[in-house]
């Protein structure tokens, strides 16, 4: 029978990940590298105002990603986010145009976005389909959900509502301190909470995981629960800054742009690896990608093409990772018994 590791104490637990994280991943000179270039190219990149920009247009990719990357972690996927969010969106909007409070409508987000997140759940954890094709078919179906049910785009939803995009704590905007509650207490659950180590060794082989006595249903499900909730959130803040959202048009795309940072962060697609300090550095990185482009003025479709690349190196970052390591892991005995 496969067994888990005894948990390390969680002092212990929490500096090793982060100090590991800071020192090895790849991404971290990648992106100092490209803000020297984009700063020495424009002049004004690393301005706090540039910066502080930056920061908000990524913290709704920020909120999406997390808990998507634990997601993929324990070996699922949800492409729907981007429907979700834009349905989430819809549903705020819709009760505070109607005269609702700011809680009223967050919650009414939060639960639309939960109920399909419980759907997809359901589906993919229980019923056992594949989370690829039940949440590329949830991507079409939310989406024709919001336009039949808001067929007209919304707007003008009171200076209450939008407290929630423009509103400053202690200086710092709404949605970035939102953005940075989600990542710490995505952080906190991986390093402190004992279902966080769950998530890898499902992710990793879930029979093993379900014969070490682990429930391999009930974290996942919780997870695309949490994640869709978290788009709706995503979504209802973006409503906000906008002060209007529009079925058709809202959240188009914003999936592969979440994918984008997730996989750039380093987390493998095939489940089991990933951190969530590696989504930080990559929603930075895609942030000031775009940032930097727009900056220097570049065209559009350059722009997609730029996203495309950077796609394709977060798969690689994601798929050499694991090899890498293991061939550390290889040379690491070799190496302290030459210092012995």
């Amino acid at each position: 029978m496969t067994t888990i590791d005894p948990p390390l104490p969680r002092r212990r637990l929490v500096a090793d990940t982060g100090r590991a994280a800071a020192l090895r991943h790849p991404m971290l000179p990648l992106l100092v590298l490209l803000a020297l270039a984009f700063h020495l190219s424009t002049g004004s990149f690393l301005d706090p105002v540039n910066l502080r920009g930056i920061a908000l247009d990524a913290a709704t990719i920020a909120i999406v990603a997390a808990p998507l990357a634990l997601l993929i972690i324990s070996g699922y996927l949800d492409l729907s986010v981007g429907s979700t969010l834009a349905l989430g969106g819809l549903v705020a909007g819709w009760l505070a145009a109607d005269g609702h409070s700011l809680p009223v409508a967050v919650l009414g987000a939060l639960a639309a976005g939960a109920a399909v997140g419980a759907l997809n759940a359901l589906l993919c954890c229980h019923a056992g389909l594949s989370s690829f094709i039940v949440t590329l078919g949830m991507l079409t179906a939310v989406r024709g959900l919001g336009q039949q049910l808001f067929p007209l785009p919304l707007s003008n939803f009171g200076t209450g509502f939008a407290w929630l995009g423009g509103a400053a704590l202690a200086g710092i905007a709404a949605p970035i301190v939102i953005a940075a509650a989600v990542l710490a207490g995505a952080a906190a659950f991986l390093a402190l909470v004992p279902a966080g180590r769950y998530v890898f060794a499902i992710g990793v082989n879930r029979e093993a995981a379900h014969l070490s006595g682990i429930n391999v249903r009930r974290t996942p499900a919780a997870l695309f629960v949490v994640t869709a909730a978290a788009a709706a959130l995503a979504g209802a803040i973006k409503a906000s800054v906008l002060d209007s959202v529009a079925s058709g048009t809202s959240g188009l795309g914003f999936e592969l742009t979440v994918l984008t940072a997730v996989l750039l962060g380093g987390v493998a697609l095939s489940g089991g690896a990933g951190s969530i300090f590696g989504v930080l550095l990559g929603v930075l990185f895609l942030g000031a990608l775009q940032n930097g482009l727009t900056l220097l003025s570049v065209p559009t479709f350059w722009q997609l093409i730029a996203q495309g690349v950077a796609l394709i190196v977060g798969a690689g970052l994601a798929t050499l990772a694991p090899r890498l390591q293991t061939v550390r892991h290889a040379a690491t005995p070799h190496r302290e018994g030459v210092r012995r």
